[in-house]
């Protein structure tokens, strides 16, 4: 199981990183567009259409590729209360039960999203939100609201990578505890630190 694991651990943390790290992008965009709305609102007396919209549209992707490493480094909210409280083995069968039914649910959220992302939904463009190629000479476009709608699904997808890896290390830690599994830390470190 091992031979699944590491190479799973070492793909999820360059995508995860990744992920990070156009986040972080997504967010100081979202900031300037926010602040260039208040700016033109406030100081022009001129509201623009799209800033609000690009700035949910920042705020999806960012929240959708943040989300699989908060997972990961259990960063969400959680009453561990019980599991803390058991001994180790009826501690990691609940945390197997509770990865497995994560699992279930992140499996029809996939379903859902795709539905949404390529279905109906997702043929509408969006109401304000367009790339202005009129500057470069070019025909402009509104953007379609699929690749909104595309976050969703694209986190659900590394939602469910992490949720594999994190079953796996529960089971290996159950049937083998004392084999030398590679921590999330070791992996980051073999692949150089962010």
């Amino acid at each position: 199981m091992l031979f699944i694991l590491r190479p799973l651990a070492w793909v999820n943390t360059l995508i995860l990183r990744l992920g990070r790290r156009v986040s972080v992008v997504a967010l100081a965009l979202m900031v300037v567009v926010i602040l260039t709305q208040v700016f033109c609102r406030y100081v022009l007396n001129n509201a623009l259409a799209w800033p609000d919209e690009a700035a949910r549209f920042l705020m999806l992707w960012m929240v959708g590729l943040m989300a699989p490493s908060a997972m990961r480094w259990s960063g969400f909210v959680a009453i561990d209360t019980l599991p803390s409280a058991l001994p180790r083995v009826p501690a990691l069968l609940l945390t197997l039960v509770l990865l497995t039914m994560s699992l279930g649910v992140l499996v029809i959220a996939v379903q859902h999203g795709y539905a949404h992302t390529f279905g109906f939904g997702g043929k509408f463009d969006s109401s304000s939100l367009r790339v202005p190629l009129e500057w470069v000479g070019m025909e402009g476009f509104k953007v379609k609201l699929k690749f909104m709608y595309g976050s969703l699904l694209c986190c659900v997808v590394l939602l469910i990578s992490v949720t594999v890896e994190m079953i796996l290390r529960t089971v290996m830690e159950l049937v083998a505890p004392d084999t030398a599994q590679p921590t999330r830390d070791e992996i980051d470190d073999m692949l150089g630190a962010d």
